[in-house]
């Protein structure tokens, strides 16, 4: 039987009074599974078109900070001993920063794991061409 489960996209706004913004990861939380995960994908060409001043190394380590919150544990800080549901809200919240997540979204999978796979080939990988 399927579990909820609930994502949101990790975006980088490299100029946040402009609001464009390139998607480069996802979170997923599934409470069942007890499944927190993410995956990103720092696609420098893409992020360099929008601004070539961004620091791409802070933006790399801002997502490796997310990383280590989304995993928890004692080197993501105070925020890595919360549980799993409490850290993907925390990630989640509504940021004005470069790095910023989308607004929360949910649907049913049977394979947390997989459906996070997915979501970053639909919605992070560079799309290919249009078919249809």
């Amino acid at each position: 039987m399927p579990d909820l489960f609930e994502y949101a996209m990790v975006r980088v706004v490299p100029r946040v009074e402009r609001g464009e913004c390139v998607n480069v990861g996802v979170l997923l939380w599934c409470q069942r599974a007890a499944f927190l995960g993410s995956r990103c994908v720092l696609d420098r060409e893409r992020l360099v078109s929008l601004d070539p001043f961004l620091d791409l190394a802070a933006v790399a380590a801002h997502l490796a900070a997310l990383r280590r919150v989304c995993a928890g544990g004692p080197e993501a800080g105070p925020a890595g001993q919360l549980s799993g549901g409490e850290r993907f809200r925390w990630l989640t919240a509504p940021r004005s920063t470069v790095v910023q997540a989308s607004a929360v979204h949910s649907g049913l999978t049977e394979d947390p794991a997989a459906e996070l796979d997915r979501l970053v080939a639909l919605l992070v990988d560079r799309p290919g061409p249009l078919t249809g």
